[in-house]
């Protein structure tokens, strides 16, 4: 592989700035999949689609449902066929998906899947590529779509089902439902960010270089076209604003390893003076509670409210992630007692759980940051993982500060019921989140502090070991080493007792 380009930020935390004419936030997968429908119905050379997971058989928005009807001006709903349709209608156009290679068998049992995958492997516009170019025990978990080279979008939701829901996070919707299935599943949190401009094109960069990594032939170079696929009657929250990359990357076969994203994050971090607003699947990150516990036990330290899924998704998940949090909670309240850091988990009005997928952090309003990366130790230096920031403390991105603080004013309505006139209201009144979380009425979707519970041995050494999420891929064959784990060796937080 041939060396990154000379990135134009001269940062360990960033890989790249670029200015973008249009940035938006969008909350929860309804509202992105409806608006990539769109998108891609405008993409006239190149749609690079790059994820964790893709499921051809998930439901884009409006559409016709099955192959057969005869009315062929009406688009397909889903994925497969959808992708199908555009490039008979664009005979120039070209489609390129790379989907992590780890649970292809799962195709097997997706039914109609298999016959959309061959009816895209014979076709000649469109290429489907499984991603193997890491080392063992790492993924590739980036989820990026570049359309033209100036559209772009990157975030936390995957284009694949059990994702979809409103902001309402209704009980038994049966809009959230399996493809092809009535069986329903239960409320999901998530959250990307569409960008155009020069920072669309960093991203197909990106994308372009990850592709030929995976073994792809060269992608086609997009000229230069006036228009964008931003999806009509959009209004940007965002306009003509730089936004940052981010990186993580593990060492594979000349590749360098990359690790700016744990950078970003220990560079955010301290920078907080009020509060620190943030949304991830999972809290079990050494570099992250350390730079937490460091910053909370400063005087003055900023209000942290971190928002959880009740319990990770899936027994290995549970086992790796539910017990480092634990212990990473008890290990900040011994080095910062008193610290005003909260993990609080979201339930709809009927007091079902939401499971939150979101990797979002605001700081101070100045800082947002939204992206595929968790906080958890294969973020920081296994997995593939790509972020987005816009800091209104640079040059030009002043005007940043008001949009970000609308996004941070949405999320908190949306977790704790309220409408966003009151949210804005009762802060203004009193700063502190935790205040309105805990005094806001439980009548509808609310949020509960996450209780700390005791850990049996088996559970704390699992947890201390971060034996199923590792640092760095040869920590995977050091299971015992001093050199690894939650509490290291020479690492600034001590072991609970």
């Amino acid at each position: 592989m041939e060396p990154d380009p000379t990135p134009t930020a001269p940062y360990p935390s960033v890989w790249r700035f670029a200015r973008a004419s249009r940035a938006h936030v969008v909350i929860d997968a309804a509202d992105y999949y409806a608006l990539m429908q769109q998108a891609m119905g405008r993409a006239k050379q190149l749609i690079h689609m790059i994820g964790w997971d893709f499921d051809t058989r998930m439901r884009l928005g409006a559409g016709r449902r099955f192959w057969n009807l005869p009315r062929k001006r009406i688009n397909p709903a889903r994925l497969g066929p959808y992708v199908i349709w555009l490039c008979a209608r664009r005979p120039g156009l070209q489609v390129r998906t790379l989907k992590w290679n780890f649970g292809a068998l799962k195709f097997l049992f997706r039914g109609s899947m298999i016959l959309d995958l061959i009816r895209w492997w014979v076709h000649p516009q469109i290429d489907f590529k499984l991603d193997s170019a890491h080392p063992l025990g790492c993924s590739h978990h980036q989820k990026v779509v570049v359309i033209d080279d100036k559209f772009a979008v990157c975030g936390g939701i995957d284009m694949t089902s059990d994702r979809w829901d409103t902001p309402e996070h209704l009980e038994m919707d049966p809009r959230r439902h399996k493809p092809y299935s009535k069986k329903l599943y239960g409320p999901w949190h998530d959250l990307t960010m569409l960008v155009e401009g020069d920072v669309a094109g960093a991203l197909a960069e990106l994308g372009r270089e990850r592709w030929k990594v995976a073994g792809g032939k060269p992608l086609i170079t997009c000229k230069p076209q006036k228009d964008s696929a931003w999806p009509k009657g959009l209004k940007a929250e965002f306009e003509d604003v730089e936004v940052g990359i981010a990186r993580t990357r593990a060492e594979w076969h000349g590749c360098g390893e990359v690790r700016e994203i744990e950078a970003l994050f220990i560079e955010h971090i301290a920078r907080a003076k009020q509060f620190i607003y943030a949304e991830s699947q999972y809290f079990a990150s050494r570099a992250i509670a350390e730079a937490l516990a460091q910053r909370l036990a400063q005087p003055n330290p900023p209000e942290v409210v971190l928002i959880n899924p009740e319990s990770a998704d899936g027994w290995l998940e549970q086992t790796a992630m539910d017990g480092a949090r634990v212990q990473l909670c008890h290990a900040i309240k011994a080095d910062a007692p008193g610290s005003r850091f909260r993990i609080f988990l979201p339930y709809n009005a009927a007091g079902t759980a939401i499971y939150v997928h979101s990797k979002v952090m605001i700081v101070d309003d100045e800082i947002i940051r939204i992206g595929s990366a968790n906080m958890n130790n294969r973020s920081m230096g296994l997995d593939s993982e790509c972020d987005l920031f816009i800091d209104s403390a640079r040059p030009g991105n002043a005007h940043a500060s008001a949009p970000i603080k609308r996004v941070r004013i949405a999320l908190l309505a949306e977790h704790t019921g309220l409408k966003a006139d009151q949210v804005e209201a009762q802060l203004a009144a009193n700063p502190s989140m935790i205040d309105l979380i805990v005094q806001a009425p439980k009548t509808g979707k609310y949020l509960e502090p996450f209780a700390l519970r005791p850990l049996a041995d088996a559970e704390k050494a699992v947890a201390d070991s971060a034996l199923l999420d590792p640092e760095r891929p040869e920590e995977l064959f050091e299971p015992f080493s001093k050199r690894r784990g939650l509490f290291r060796r020479g690492g600034l937080l001590r072991r609970p007792k």
